[in-house]
């Protein structure tokens, strides 16, 4: 069996390793000229940490991100709202990692090209026929523009984004991604650590947020600390600007907002000060669909179920969908039951979690606070009880998939 990936991000590139220890073929195409190191930070959940470990990858991991022993909830104003133990600190066999997203990138890269061979740079998928035998799919050279090559399958697995282009060829009429109004602003700075350098945290609900947290260690015992601003800037359906990792917004533009939040004990204001380059793009997902597979196209990751950079789970459900995929290649007896049996585990699962990252995720608990006391408060059991935030929180682990054992 052979198997084409469209797309070289963190899906397909974690696809093309989790066939390769099973012993399929695979080809990969990215339509980047290079993998480079794009995007800041993001957090992988162990339920993925653990797919990725079963690949031999957990010491790289260990040596390029953090390994996240607690998080905690906060209101706008810097009270604490609820605090948990995360990775190996809450019973889990692997560490959660807060770390780089281009530079977990660059190591699936590198594995890759290590396990598997050549990842085909500079061509995006064009189209596709397929017939009784397989899949022939199409690729557009980006640094031409002209066709640029063409590859023959059993099954096409499209990881190609937000615009992925099977996705469009297979719901023309869905339109732009979907825009709740938010505008993120993003960066990263060399600092001295925050508490035990192994924190992550979040003050404010989905109107209003701030994110932060460390992705790699750095010179003279400093960190890199990631850190996010969210900000409710248009009414939800309005068109979105344009999705980029990659679009720089000056740090001006981003102060004011940053100085609307408090975390004890960090300068947030210094931290955006002293970001070399902050980007800027909107908060999108789409609806979830009523189908992946056609024949022997499916979708996957950010093609599949986009969904809000809330509760830490695009990443890790992706990675989720990899392990789903090849093994449901690797047991059934035709590649089209086979994309069946993944398209049946997985669809239902990330549909949900697109659906509660809608509400807040598990940081909805921070909006039920703020809302029932707007101007702060003096005992948090007075305002919402452990057992109410428990059940949101721990509610949102049990949907996607990472309860504390």
């Amino acid at each position: 069996m052979k198997v084409l990936i469209a797309g070289a991000g963190i899906g397909g590139l974690t696809t093309a390793l989790m066939l390769h220890r099973r012993g399929i073929a695979a080809e990969i195409f990215e339509q980047s000229s290079e993998v480079r190191e794009v995007g800041v930070g993001i957090n992988t959940l162990p339920h993925a940490i653990g797919e990725l470990a079963e690949l031999g990858l957990l010491p790289a991991l260990e040596r390029t991100g953090i390994a996240t022993q607690t998080l905690i909830y906060f209101n706008r104003g810097g009270q604490e709202v609820w605090r948990e133990a995360r990775g190996r600190d809450a019973g889990h066999k692997v560490p959660q990692f807060s770390i780089h997203r281009g530079r977990l990138q660059k190591l699936l890269y590198g594995a890759v090209v290590e396990r598997v061979g050549r990842v085909r740079t500079g061509l995006g998928l064009a189209g596709f026929m397929q017939d009784e035998g397989g899949v022939t799919a199409h690729f557009t050279d980006t640094r031409r523009g002209d066709a640029g090559y063409t590859a023959r399958g059993d099954v096409l697995i499209c990881a190609d984004g937000i615009h992925s282009v099977a996705r469009r060829f297979f719901y023309p009429s869905e339109g732009s991604p979907r825009w709740n109004g938010v505008l993120m602003w993003r960066g990263a700075a060399e600092c001295a650590p925050w508490g035990d350098g192994r924190t992550m945290a979040i003050g404010g609900g989905m109107g209003a947020k701030f994110v932060l947290y460390p992705i790699a260690e750095a010179a003279d015992g400093r960190q890199l600390m990631n850190w996010v601003v969210n900000i409710a800037t248009a009414s939800p359906g309005t068109a979105p600007p344009k999705e980029s990792w990659s679009r720089p917004a000056p740090r001006a533009s981003v102060l004011p907002h940053a100085r609307r939040f408090a975390i004890p004990g960090f300068d947030i204001p210094a931290l955006v000060e002293a970001t070399p380059q902050a980007f800027e793009y909107p908060m999108c997902d789409r609806d979830p669909l009523p189908r992946w597979t056609f024949d022997r196209v499916t979708l996957l990751g950010d093609a599949a179920h986009p969904m809000y950079p809330v509760g830490s789970n695009g990443a890790s459900q992706a990675i989720l969908d990899a392990r789903a995929l090849a093994d449901a290649l690797t047991t059934a007896e035709h590649p089209r039951q086979a994309l069946w049996r993944y398209e049946r585990e997985r669809l239902p699962t990330t549909a949900a979690i697109v659906r509660l990252n809608r509400e807040g995720g598990p940081e909805r608990v921070i909006d039920e606070v703020e809302k029932r006391a707007p101007a702060g408060f003096a005992d948090i059991e007075s305002v919402l009880s452990h057992a109410e935030r428990a059940a949101i929180v721990r509610g949102y682990a049990g949907t996607a998939g990472f309860a504390t054992p």
